[in-house]
């Protein structure tokens, strides 16, 4: 087996965790003004908008659940294998490593997207 370094994965982990607690607030501050459009525009156009958006804000709260899971569940490996290797860790968890970075950051990606669609849909029914 072959290993590298613990110091590979950085501090991307906590990176990652924080982000994903400053999306949830973002989150939460977004479902408001949802409310607040649903309340001053009861017409069917706004309201399928006010539905898709409810429904991409769960879906993503969802994303992020199996997101920080992953993240504590891959942390918890390298953890462990550095305990184990004195510092270093299998480079098979590397390539996880670098599959969780693509995971967070197509996540923020979609994150990112879904907040410029709503900031359109503010800008026409707010």
């Amino acid at each position: 087996m072959t290993y590298t370094t613990v110091t590979y994965c950085g501090n991307d982990h906590t990176v990652w965790l924080n982000s994903i607690d400053f999306y949830k607030n973002e989150f939460d501050t977004l479902e408001k003004r949802l409310v607040e459009v649903a309340g001053k525009n009861n017409g069917s156009e706004p309201m399928a908008w006010v539905e898709h958006f409810q429904n991409q804000f769960l879906i993503q709260r969802n994303n992020m659940a199996e997101l920080r899971h992953s993240i504590h569940d891959h942390a918890g490996k390298v953890s462990s294998d550095a305990k184990l290797h004195a510092g270093k860790m299998e480079t098979g968890l590397a390539g996880e490593h670098d599959d969780m970075k693509e995971r967070f950051a197509h996540f923020e990606k979609i994150v990112k997207d879904l907040r410029a669609e709503f900031n359109q849909f503010l800008s026409k029914w707010m």
